[in-house]
């Protein structure tokens, strides 16, 4: 495992509702890091095709245009548009974290996957509880999504948003001694009026996660701006006022909750980083190990059921696995 590695949070703007816009910014992205040597980079919750703010802005009715706009838009795990980011892992010499919709036949589900230097998917995993009116539109996760693996940079893991108010969630991913945590979080733009869910709550519970889980944290964040709001116009030409831009606040905290990484203007596009060492963990984890010494089992305990759940089960029956085909080698030279 190599200590010294730099890590990347992305703070962009999607091209909303925009699969093959956003796809190429994404690989605009990571070439970019690419070039500044960031060993991973992480992007925000359903990055591709962007947050679907019209779920907090519209009665359910008025939402079908966007509705299926954003079916249209939202990608598959085997097609042409993944394997795209895949290889751009894979040309790059570069881990990516992808935030997206995830469309699996008739449902979407928020979802992160984590791909490796070489195009390998490393971790696949679904949103375990869509928030609020999120659940409209996204099925959920089972406890086979919350899981650490061991890479080359440390172990690694990934949650979306208000999982990480989840206190057993949380508990279940720190007991997999997690070392680099990608945390994916929306657009504020829309949520900031509401102050449980502003900016600061949300980031601060990234960083409650860095100090809890003695692990380095990449919070990574949308931006709205006044041109990204025009998309979600009204069938009469009006524009719900709750879309009021919004900026970005990605963050990297380091596993004593200090901030590692410089912060961008909240409406400027791109990504922070810091440079890290895994070994540091240590002398967080010496203080407080939550699933290690400073636990106490025979008090309290987690329940935790990891095994995949199907609504149907049987052998080779449609739809009842997540399966990535193999990338070609890449071409020499």
């Amino acid at each position: 495992m190599t200590n010294a590695i730099r890590l990347a949070a992305v703070q962009a703007e999607p091209v909303w509702l925009d699969i093959d816009g956003t796809v190429s910014k994404t690989i605009g992205l990571i070439e970019s890091a690419a070039t500044q040597d960031v060993d991973l980079i992480a992007f925000p919750e359903t990055w591709i095709p962007g947050y679907p703010v019209f779920l907090w802005s519209l009665p359910a009715p008025e939402q079908m245009p966007f509705v299926g706009r954003y079916h249209a838009n939202s990608m598959t795990v085997g097609g042409p548009h993944m394997k795209a980011i895949r290889e751009a892992a894979r040309d790059n010499s570069i881990m990516i974290a992808i935030g997206f919709s995830e469309k699996a036949h008739g449902s979407l589900y928020m979802s992160q996957t984590v791909i490796g230097a070489q195009g390998q998917i490393l971790i696949h995993r679904r949103k375990l509880k869509p928030t609020h009116v999120e659940r409209t539109l996204f099925g959920e996760g089972d406890g086979s999504d919350l899981q650490v693996v061991d890479t080359a940079l440390g172990l690694v893991g990934a949650l979306n948003c208000w999982e990480h108010l989840q206190p057993l969630t949380k508990y279940a991913m720190y007991a997999q001694n997690e070392q680099i945590h990608v945390a994916g979080w929306p657009c504020f733009g829309i949520l900031d009026a509401v102050p449980a869910l502003s900016h600061e709550a949300n980031i601060g519970a990234s960083k409650t996660y860095a100090l809890e889980g003695s692990c380095f944290v990449l919070a990574s964040t949308q931006i709205m701006s006044d041109e990204g709001i025009k998309t979600f116009v009204c069938a009469d030409g009006s524009i719900p006022t709750i879309y009021n831009g919004g900026g970005g606040f990605a963050t990297i905290f380091g596993p004593d909750s200090s901030q590692l990484s410089e912060n961008l203007d909240p409406h400027d596009e791109g990504f922070v980083v810091a440079d890290v060492n895994v070994e540091s963990i240590s002398y967080a984890k010496n203080a407080a190990d939550p699933a290690g010494h400073y636990s106490r089992p025979d008090v309290t305990q987690l329940l935790f059921n990891n095994a995949p759940q199907r609504a149907v089960i049987g052998e080779g029956l449609f739809g009842t696995e997540v399966v990535f085909p193999e990338l070609e080698p890449a071409e020499e030279g």
